[in-house]
């Protein structure tokens, strides 16, 4: 699927999100505004907006506060990336310097907050007690993962499913709540609301399992990320918690001690270990069953181009190069 063709059923909408966005960034502090803008004008997917407006579309929704809640999931999302940037000390993303290398981590921290407390202001706008329950439960959780990926830092006892919780938590949940927001807005009924929160996680955790792939086979050019940015950090993500499972005992060392210390020293071994095993096509393997999951959850949705475009996004979750 290009993504032309997928935004341009939601171009008018996401001009109108786009819109909210610029009007709720306003502050009258400078810095503020300089590091908000910046980030949210970096580029990026907005995937997750989106899936509030296609999930709403799908039902029929013809109001104005999907406008609204896919501009709280953008502000979360975006405030979960500059606190991630500051811990992981991150410098690119996508192909530009982060926030926290422009303008320094306490900026990014700070202005990280306003983002959060924005988006608490926006919700409660909306007076909707569903809505804001959803929303205030999926942040709590996010940041839970947040500080379950920090434990497991180093840690080469994490197994396949610790790792699918951090996941589950940190990326998949907002994923999670965007589908499940457009669902509530649309009138859906519970069962239906149901499958649009499954949807939802499934596809958020394939969209993770395929970056950790990317960071370990994609082009710096088209991810906009260096290669090994997760080995750098000793994150033990699914490519290496395979090797340590199933590669030979001197692959198991090598990629053990390269979680251990961190760093990138090891990381043309670590890659040669990857390979060797087959690690990127087990965990493709794995994005391609929870992008299934996701297709089967839509079945609970009538026929329309939305639904179609939700089930074209499983696919570019497993097949996409950034």
């Amino acid at each position: 699927m290009r993504m032309e063709q997928f935004y341009n059923l939601i171009g008018s909408d996401m001009d109108a999100v786009d819109a909210v966005i610029r009007d709720r960034l306003h502050s009258d502090v400078v810095l503020v505004r300089q590091v908000a803008e910046y980030i949210i004008q970096s580029g990026g997917k907005r995937l997750r907006p989106a899936l509030v407006l296609l999930a709403a579309g799908a039902l029929s929704y013809r109001g104005r506060h999907h406008h609204e809640l896919a501009a709280v999931i953008e502000f979360i999302h975006t405030a979960t990336l500059l606190h991630d940037d500051v811990v992981d000390a991150s410098d690119l993303r996508r192909g530009r310097e982060t926030a926290n290398a422009m303008f320094g981590n306490a900026a990014s921290v700070l202005v990280g907050d306003f983002l959060y407390s924005r988006a608490f202001q926006m919700m409660v706008a909306v007076n909707d007690m569903r809505i804001m329950r959803v929303l205030s439960d999926a942040t709590n959780v996010i940041a839970e993962g947040e500080v379950l990926q920090l434990m497991n830092c180093h840690d080469v006892r994490v197994d396949e499913e610790g790792y699918l919780q951090v996941i589950r938590y940190k990326t998949a949940k907002l994923f999670e709540a965007a589908a499940q927001l457009g669902a509530i807005v649309g009138g859906a009924s519970p069962v239906v609301e149901r499958a649009m929160s499954t949807y939802g996680m499934r596809l958020g955790t394939a969209f993770q399992l395929i970056d950790d792939v990317l960071d370990y086979s994609g082009a710096e050019l088209e991810t906009g990320k260096h290669l090994g940015d997760d080995l750098a950090e000793g994150k033990p993500t699914l490519p290496l918690i395979f090797v340590l499972q199933n590669g030979t005992p001197e692959q198991a060392a090598c990629v053990r001690r390269a979680i251990e210390n961190g760093g990138r020293d090891d990381l043309p071994k670590v890659l040669a270990a990857i390979r060797a095993t087959g690690a990127l096509d087990y965990a493709k393997r794995k994005a391609a069953g929870e992008a299934e999951r996701a297709a089967i959850a839509l079945e609970a949705l009538p026929t329309s181009q939305y639904k179609d475009s939700l089930l074209e996004l499983c696919s570019f979750a497993v097949a996409r190069s950034h």
